[in-house]
């Protein structure tokens, strides 16, 4: 890595959070990882920085946001998304894609930090027709509360003004892959299955590269 970076991953106690941290630290990059729960990612590394906060806080997030170069979101709900549905969440506020993004685009304009990778849903937005009819039934009778607030995610990302990249994977699997996945600006959708880590590669890249700025990716 030429130019080494200095990355905020809000999210970073996630699935795709962990496997982002762990690639922008072998891409060479200066990395501060923020969650509620960020010491549980057991990484050691000179390279990482652990922050305990929460996105639903503007105060925790805008002083993470403070010095960086780039920040990538990788919000979203654990919980079994049954549960989820009948009962709501137990650990995680239902609006904390839209109200924890917000929260990292006022930091950002408040800190002069310009680059914004956000981890969306494929089947949101401009690729709601694009789904299968399986996942169509899903998104509409147990996802909506939380496919909702994706959409309201997408679009403060959209209109923030900000250097923005949204990536949209399909079925997210633990499979060691960890080469950057196929890409589609037109939603072309190659196989139905994405590994996180090459979910992961993608966003670490769009946190310098310039190809896919100001556009939703397929991945």
């Amino acid at each position: 890595m030429n130019n080494p970076q200095r990355v905020l991953v809000i999210g970073a106690s996630g699935g795709t959070g962990r496997a982002v941290v762990s690639d922008l630290i072998d891409s060479g990059h200066q990395v501060t990882a923020f969650a509620r729960r960020a010491t549980s990612l057991q990484l050691n590394s000179d390279q990482l920085k652990i922050v305990t906060g929460d996105a639903m806080n503007a105060k925790d997030v805008a002083k993470a946001v403070k010095g960086q170069d780039a920040v990538i979101v990788t919000l979203g709900i654990r919980e079994n998304p049954l549960r989820v549905r009948l009962l709501g969440s137990k650990n995680t506020a239902s609006n904390i894609r839209s109200t924890g993004t917000a929260n990292v685009i006022q930091a950002m304009k408040q800190h002069g930090v310009s680059r914004l990778v956000v981890q969306s849903s494929f089947g949101v937005g401009q690729t709601r027709h694009l789904l299968r009819l399986g996942d169509r039934l899903l998104f509409k009778f147990l996802l909506k509360p939380q496919i909702l607030d994706t959409e309201e995610q997408e679009k403060l990302v959209r209109e923030s003004g900000l250097d923005w990249v949204i990536a949209q994977p399909v079925h997210l699997t633990d499979a060691a892959f960890s080469e950057t996945p196929s890409s589609s600006i037109r939603g072309k959708v190659n196989q139905w299955n994405v590994s996180r880590r090459s979910v992961a590669r993608f966003l670490s890249k769009a946190t310098h590269s310039t190809p896919f700025l100001h556009q939703s990716v397929t991945l």
